[in-house]
């Protein structure tokens, strides 16, 4: 009689077990740190917004600052030489602007009722709280990126980066 060779199913068993020990280890930290790399991406999109905002300004002085939409513009459009006007600035991602969806968070951002706008505020908040990020982040006409813990909203009044 012949000696079968393989695996015996006592063995099988305890590497699937060792498998599910290490993946159960590794996830939660893997979405931990995709939720840190969600919230690094929306603090760098603020802060493009608030140096578009600035340019903007500068650029147009009769308007002021301007709302998320008119910042960007398409490729198609910012790629000719006459592209750029106070309604498609060309001065931020399309898919900031357009979409305002970028890395797990959505962006918005609006003008002072004044004509021109002397203020704006920006803001950044979770599209999956718990799954996209954990905190919101807000910035304003001072440049200063604040941001709220419990990923709601976020004012003036919360803590400065």
């Amino acid at each position: 009689m012949k000696k079968q060779k393989g695996f015996s199913l006592i063995e099988l068993l305890i590497v699937v077990a060792i498998i599910l020990i290490i993946a159960a280890i590794a996830i939660p930290n893997l979405l931990r740190s995709r939720m840190a790399a969600n919230e690094a991406s929306a603090v760098g999109s603020l802060r493009t917004i608030n140096t578009a905002e600035v340019t903007y300004s500068t650029t147009y002085p009769s308007i002021g600052f301007a709302a998320l939409a008119s910042l960007g513009g398409a490729a198609s459009t910012c790629a000719t030489t006459t592209g750029a006007t106070s309604t498609t600035a060309c001065l931020i991602d399309n898919v900031l602007s357009s979409t305002a969806v970028k890395s797990g968070y959505t962006f918005t951002a609006s003008a002072g009722a004044t004509v021109p706008a002397v203020t704006y505020t920006s803001l950044a908040v979770p599209s999956a709280l718990g799954q996209s990020g954990q905190r919101a982040f807000c910035s304003d006409q001072s440049g200063v990126i604040r941001y709220n813990a419990g990923g709601t909203a976020c004012t003036n009044a919360d803590s400065a980066l």
